[in-house]
């Protein structure tokens, strides 16, 4: 039922990452997540995992990778999505997968562009969602707020502020009795791991970088994205020579759980 669904753990350097795999298909495709990694990991999460993006299994043998496990916390370094994406690659070389399919979606999308400009012999088609290739002051302002609330062990805030900024009205009206629940659930025991990453994505700049990107590239965005904004997927587009855009019309930054053809769209474009 769950497509041959597992957990497991490849080693990098002094510690290890965890990922999960399920699928049928002889391609490999590879699920890079966004900030909410840095709450939880996707340890435990293969039948989940599986069942949510079931529309790949078919074609696909799918990987989805959290960051490892230890990030180096130190003041006078920044762990950056540019090391995310060079562990990435080492996870990749380690388990034998040449070349890939990315779908990166916010967070997961700065990894991927790296990815794709320092690795390009690993990447075969790339997928960018809700994601920016520069700071903003939207972004700024957003993540900012959300360390603090972190660095309060304020939870309820950090979760409600994150859905009131990612959904659709329409969606949140549905949403929003859940929020004590959501509010009580998946707590980490402290928040060092998501600050680390939060602070990865507002020093996030690979702007200058996006014209070495030369595989089949297509942009997502949700025309009323209030994390990162409509104009970041567009100016990725602009500066990646060949690109398809495509933006979601009264969708925001949660675009690839509203869009009901997401997945579909995405699927029809990595098999062209």
């Amino acid at each position: 039922m769950f497509w041959n669904a597992k957990s497991e753990c490849v080693a990098i350097d002094d510690t290890d990452m965890d990922y999960v795999t399920f699928g049928n298909g002889n391609d490999i495709l590879i699920l890079i997540p966004g900030l909410g990694d840095g709450l939880t990991t996707v340890k435990g999460m293969a039948a989940a995992m599986a069942l949510s993006y079931r529309i790949y299994a078919k074609d696909y043998r799918v990987y989805v990778f959290s960051r490892k496990n230890h990030l180096e916390i130190d003041q006078n370094k920044d762990y950056s999505t540019r090391d995310m994406a060079a562990d990435l690659a080492t996870a990749m070389k380690k388990l034998g997968i040449a070349k890939a399919k990315l779908l990166g979606v916010s967070q997961g999308g700065m990894i991927a562009q790296y990815l794709a400009i320092d690795y390009p012999e690993l990447v075969d088609k790339l997928v960018l969602a809700v994601t920016l290739s520069k700071p903003n002051e939207m972004v700024q302002n957003v993540i900012t707020s959300w360390i603090r609330f972190a660095e309060n062990d304020d939870y309820k805030s950090l979760m409600i502020d994150t859905a009131e900024k990612s959904y659709s009205e329409n969606y949140l009206k549905k949403f929003r009795p859940l929020y004590p629940l959501l509010c009580r659930i998946g707590k980490p025991k402290d928040f060092s791991r998501f600050i680390v990453q939060a602070l990865s994505c507002v020093r996030h700049d690979a702007y200058a970088e996006l014209g070495h990107i030369a595989c089949p590239t297509l942009v997502i965005g949700g025309e009323q994205d209030r994390i990162v904004g409509v104009h970041s997927s567009i100016e990725i587009a602009d500066n990646i020579q060949g690109s398809e855009l495509h933006l979601y019309k009264g969708l925001g930054h949660a675009a690839y759980e509203e869009a009901k053809d997401f997945n579909k769209r995405v699927m029809q474009f990595l098999s062209k």
